[in-house]
């Protein structure tokens, strides 16, 4: 049996590859278990300074294997209490994903709670909860129409149809659309920038722009301001 969830590191960067090809990469308990150990492992590893997520075969990840969806645990899949926003919040270091293929409904939801995207020019986008008549909860609703606004995302999750990378890109899902040969070293290149940053204020940055996320915009900048204050006394305490 393959393992579900490839896990390499790389010049001090983790690179998660789910690993069900012959199901188009679909998410079962195994694979949330096997995925939620590599995020944590990302975060607790202090070698490594970034992650890439992304897929095996043609597919990113077409979401729930509906096979085991009624028979699984795929909500609390290691009995912890933790689910997949859970741990993506939970885990320090940015992860970029690497969309190689089509991501769909709950593979859209893994690659929305990643920091930002790089696509693969072959990747698409959909979100199929209303066709399939299943309750979004991995942030869906929230997560997407801050990337691509409210009323793109209304139309995105009412059509259910898919979005190509070169729309993903216009409407603000995605950084950037590269070549399908060329997304794994593009994605290698913008961790290595990563990597060249101070590591410390790397996640004093990503915590400030997620701050944003539970608080108004003056709250966050006086949230910010503050910060500013104390690393001005605590440099000059160490003078």
């Amino acid at each position: 049996m393959n393992d579900p969830v490839l896990f390499t590191i790389e010049n001090q960067i983790a690179i998660i590859t789910l690993n069900r090809p012959e199901r188009r990469n679909a998410i079962n308990q195994a694979l949330l278990i096997k995925l939620y150990d590599c995020l944590e492992e990302v975060s607790n590893n202090k070698t490594i300074r970034v992650a890439i997520l992304t897929g095996s075969g043609k597919s990113f990840c077409s979401g729930l294997d509906l096979d085991v969806f009624q028979t699984e645990n795929l909500f609390n899949p290691r009995g912890d209490g933790m689910d997949l926003p859970d741990v993506f919040k939970a885990c320090k270091k940015p992860v970029i994903g690497a969309i190689n293929g089509h991501a769909i409904t709950g593979g859209f939801e893994i690659a929305l709670n990643c920091d930002f995207l790089i696509a693969s020019e072959n990747a698409s986008f959909a979100d199929t909860h209303a066709r399939v008549g299943i309750h979004p909860g991995w942030g869906m609703t929230q997560l997407l129409q801050q990337a691509v606004g409210r009323r793109q995302a209304r139309q995105i999750s009412f059509t259910a149809t898919f979005i190509n990378a070169q729309t993903a890109c216009a409407w603000g899902l995605v950084n950037e659309v590269v070549p399908h040969e060329t997304l794994m070293p593009r994605a290698m290149a913008i961790a290595g920038d990563i990597c060249q940053g101070n590591a410390a204020m790397i996640e004093v940055i990503r915590d400030l722009i997620n701050y944003r996320d539970t608080a108004s915009m003056a709250d966050a900048c006086a949230h910010e301001r503050a910060g500013l204050a104390t690393f001005i006394r605590e440099h000059l305490s160490k003078k």
